[in-house]
């Protein structure tokens, strides 16, 4: 199976515009993250919608395309990349065009979901640990996912699920494990086509999470497990959070 990786990445971030350009660690966030997936996959591009994020990507060397600047999500810019890109793979990989820390083996796990033909969407969850903490666990930005004895997603949700009826929200990572959603997404090409042409579901508006249109339209997302903690950059504060975890990284 082939498979392609695409990194959304666009310049004008309300919380942190720019955010791809900003520098972690004296290399762009959007270098990192290129950095991170090519030569893991068959092939990697970043898709914006910005030419000053084009012109870095080439200038280091990298792969990128030019997309609209009127898609409400990442993973309809994905699809417009892939159209543009006009090379045909098995399947696509959505990376987040902020998540510098993406591990080889988080894009292994993803690709083996797809060992099973049947699996049209796939993404990855990390089990909260106790160490985490209830504060972490309750995080609306954060979101939470129940898997099926198959192994595929149930839902997600901001709130903590599932609830614990009877239980003192003190003890519930000691009772139960709860799954982390790591936003990394996979999608066999014909299905990525389809779930962007889907108009916003009423589960989607509320917790505003767009694989939960995927759900309630009737697909199927397949979940690989990974431990491994990463460092999404949302704001300048993450940025400088995400300076300790490299400095902690790299030897000394």
């Amino acid at each position: 199976m082939t498979f392609i990786g695409i990194i959304p990445a666009r310049y004008a971030s309300t919380r942190f515009p720019a955010k791809p350009l900003a520098r972690l660690g004296g290399i762009t966030v959007i270098e990192r993250v290129y950095r991170q997936v090519a030569g893991q996959l068959d092939d990697a591009i970043v898709a914006t919608d910005d030419a000053r994020i084009y012109d870095t990507v080439v200038a280091f060397g990298g792969k990128a395309v030019m997309t609209g600047t009127h898609h409400k999500s990442g993973t309809d810019r994905v699809q417009e990349a892939y159209t543009v890109w006009g090379k045909r793979y098995d399947v696509i990989v959505n990376i987040q065009g902020d998540e510098p820390f993406i591990q080889p083996r988080q894009l292994e796990a993803i690709r083996a979901c797809f060992e099973n033909p049947a699996t049209q969407i796939a993404t990855l969850v990390k089990p909260f640990t106790p160490a985490d903490g209830l504060a972490a666990l309750q995080n609306p930005n954060s979101p939470k996912v129940v898997v099926d004895d198959c192994g595929r997603a149930l839902y997600f949700s901001r709130s903590v699920i599932p609830y614990l009826r009877g239980v003192e929200p003190a003890e519930w990572l000691e009772r139960h494990t709860f799954y982390k959603h790591i936003g990394l997404y996979a999608y066999r090409p014909e299905v990525l086509r389809e779930i962007t042409a889907l108009p916003q579901s009423p589960l989607e508006l509320a917790e505003s999470l767009e694989q939960l249109r995927w759900l309630q339209a009737g697909y199927h997302i397949q979940v690989g497990v990974s431990d491994i903690e990463t460092i999404g950059i949302d704001t300048p504060e993450d940025l400088a959070r995400a300076e300790e975890f490299l400095k902690k990284l790299q030897p000394s």
